[in-house]
């Protein structure tokens, strides 16, 4: 009999650990030793200053996370897992982008183009060279991605991001957002941030 197919979510979990050497280790370690993919993973200081917040974006159906969630909360210096996979929250990615603005016509004749599209996405530059543009973005992944898919054919010199932060939303009508499955996000699916001004054009 054929098993019965598993719905795959992305997940966001954030967990709360104490700031001493090694927990990262420890973390990665714990999800390599399991096979359990991590797609993002990004640790930061937080208001308390003896705990960090460690935001992590993988997918898998139910019985993956639980048992994400219960691996996290054995390790020692782990103090909190929180899920957000029911809660409305605000997700944050950031990324520079280096973008060639050199062409055989000239070495800035596609400045004026590329600058456009960033103040379309709401974008800043940080720097300017003679044949290239540095580029600030922050958003959603999906954001970040249609974005890089709209600089590609001007040339990309280099791009590096953040990878994704998150925080729940105050929620006082106790009202919960709809899951979306891991393969169904798009540049106009944000997931359960709904925020107008960080949709992508269009």
């Amino acid at each position: 009999m054929a098993e019965a197919h598993k719905e795959v979510f992305r997940h966001v979990i954030a967990a709360l650990v104490t700031n001493e050497p090694g927990v990262l280790a420890q973390v990665a370690g714990m999800f390599a030793a399991r096979g359990f993919n991590i797609d993002s993973l990004v640790v930061g200081r937080t208001e308390n200053s003896e705990l960090s917040r460690m935001t992590i974006v993988t997918s898998g159906d139910d019985a993956v996370l639980e048992q994400v969630r219960k691996q996290l909360q054995k390790l020692v210096p782990v103090v909190k897992v929180v899920d957000y996979k029911d809660s409305p929250y605000v997700e944050r990615d950031l990324m520079l982008v280096q973008v060639s603005t050199r062409t055989e016509a000239g070495p800035a004749d596609k400045r004026e183009e590329i600058i456009t599209l960033a103040n379309l996405f709401r974008a800043k530059v940080v720097d300017v060279a003679v044949d290239q543009l540095m580029i600030e973005l922050a958003g959603t992944e999906d954001k970040l991605e249609a974005f890089v898919d709209l600089v590609s054919p001007y040339g990309i010199v280099e791009l590096a991001r953040t990878g994704v932060i998150a925080m729940p939303r105050g929620n006082p009508t106790g009202r919960t957002a709809k899951r979306q499955p891991a393969a169904a996000s798009s540049a106009a699916d944000t997931g359960p941030t709904v925020d107008p001004g960080d949709l992508p054009p269009g």
